[in-house]
Parts: structure tokens; sequence; C-alpha cells
């Protein structure tokens, strides 16, 4: 496990990420206290990673559903574009 200041971890943030990827988890300190953990995306459970992947997908769609409410139904939503 690497421990890293923030203002290094900011300047050097590309290999945190590469080290992230080879299986390194890197502690990130502001004024010698931890404050954040980066870890490879690979030690998630697939229920962390499908949750991340629809928060994701989600904050995409944002703004595209032309007037649609969230959670609207397939047929909503066809009505909804045939209306624009």
């Amino acid at each position: 496990m690497i421990t890293i200041g923030a203002f290094d971890a900011k300047t050097h943030f590309s290999n945190l990420l590469v080290k992230a990827e080879h299986g390194e988890e890197i502690i990130i300190t502001r004024h010698g206290h931890p404050v954040a953990k980066i870890v490879p995306i690979k030690t998630l459970s697939n229920q962390q990673k499908m949750k991340l992947l629809n928060d994701e997908l989600l904050s995409m769609r944002k703004g595209q559903d032309k007037g649609s409410e969230p959670g609207s139904s397939l047929k909503e939503l066809i009505e909804a574009g045939r209306r624009y």
C-alpha cells in the first residue's frame, strides 16, 4: 500500500492510476491525515461494479428523455418521442 500527500497525488495522478491498474492500493493524505483511497476496480464485488456502471449510465442519460419522468415505461418514452 502506498501513502501519498494530496499535492503529490495531483502531480502524479497518471502514475497512481497505473499502479492501481496493477493491483496497488493508494492512500491520499492531507496534512498527514488519510482522506481518500484509490483501489483497483477489480477488487470491487460484481454488485459494486454494477452499481458504478448503473450510476454512470444514469448520469450520461440525464436530459435525454425528452420531457419524460425518471422511471417512465417504454411506451411512455416512445410517446414522448413522438411529441417532439
